[in-house]
């Protein structure tokens, strides 16, 4: 099985840099979508299972559960199949129709968890679904992304590609949701770079950095727990976008940068655009973010001018948005 692992590893990684047209900074992207099933969501799910294989937590006859809003249980679920182990998918109603789908092709049960937790979410209850399951059936093995320290050393690896790159860097900006990208992130890239700073992106209604809990629309960002392992993390800034910036930073990315991308990477574009809205000076600092994944996963309601439409009439939301 680590043989067929380490295959899959060495379509992971490696992902372009690409420097932005931005005026007061400079401005560069790592485009993870390019990764092998279309998101920064592999280096976790590669890592989390090889090392549940040499631990031996994993054997040919496991079956594999994860709760997850899209991108992870997508990059486990290929996995587990060319694997051939079953996969347990544990999703909601966040989740956009062409993941859903996949996810019901190439899982062998998908678990659709519609009530809403206390924490205006559907994760808490997702995970009581995941604990559930394991009860109840013989060696299943939990990759509990919010708990596994091999989530985020699995972002190790895309630190050195960065610093392989960039001979310098001041800032980091990560969109937060399981923990795992912005701890392995800022842990590996402030030993590159000790003056570097983390800006870490969260959305309004994530009670990840003590926001009050409220009803989140759009998948990839935030969270209704505080992940354990954020604790490792070395953030030095913490900003708050709202849905609506979220989505605007999407389409600003795309009509400016032309790059069609997801709603966590749309939010750090705003924040990044906004956090650097000065006149243009004689030093500018070097700024990172990543493109965790796509923005096809997003044609339901990001890009979908109806689903935009009808969500600023939910929320009441004045201001024009022209998309």
């Amino acid at each position: 099985m680590l043989s067929l692992l380490s295959a899959l590893e060495s379509r992971i990684g490696l992902t372009p840099v690409r420097r932005l047209d931005v005026d007061n900074i400079n401005l560069f992207t790592k485009l993870e979508f390019c990764n092998m099933s279309g998101s920064i969501k592999d280096r976790a799910a590669i890592s989390i299972l090889k090392d549940a294989v040499r631990n031996k937590e994993i054997d040919a006859g496991s079956t594999i559960v994860e709760s997850s809003s899209g991108n992870l249980a997508i990059s486990l679920a290929h996995m587990c199949h060319t694997l051939q182990l079953p996969f347990v998918a544990v999703i909601d109603p966040n989740i956009n129709s062409t993941y859903e789908q996949m996810l019901r092709l190439l899982s062998v049960d998908t678990r659709k968890v519609d009530k809403m937790d206390e924490k205006q979410g559907y994760l808490l209850n997702r995970i009581e679904t995941v604990k559930a399951i394991c009860a109840s059936s013989d060696n299943t093995f939990w990759t509990n992304q919010y708990g596994n320290e091999s989530n985020y050393r699995g972002y190790y690896q895309l630190a050195k590609e960065v610093k392989d790159v960039l001979p310098s860097l001041d800032y980091l900006f990560v969109a937060v949701s399981s923990g795992g990208a912005v701890t392995g992130l800022s842990c590996a890239l402030k030993e590159y770079y000790p003056n570097m700073e983390v800006v870490a992106i969260d959305v309004e209604g994530s009670v990840i950095f003590r926001d009050e809990p409220r009803k989140r629309y759009i998948s990839g960002i935030g969270s209704s727990l505080r992940s354990p392992i954020i604790e490792h993390a070395r953030i030095d800034q913490v900003m708050h976008i709202s849905n609506m910036d979220l989505i605007r930073g999407c389409h600003e990315l795309l009509k400016e940068q032309h790059i069609f991308a997801g709603g966590s990477t749309g939010a750090i574009y705003y924040a990044i655009r906004h956090r650097f809205d000065f006149p243009k000076s004689a030093v500018k600092p070097n700024v990172l973010f990543c493109c965790a994944d796509g923005g096809h996963a997003y044609l339901d309601n990001v890009y979908n001018k109806a689903w935009v439409d009808s969500f600023i009439t939910e929320t009441e939301f004045t201001a024009t948005c022209s998309i």
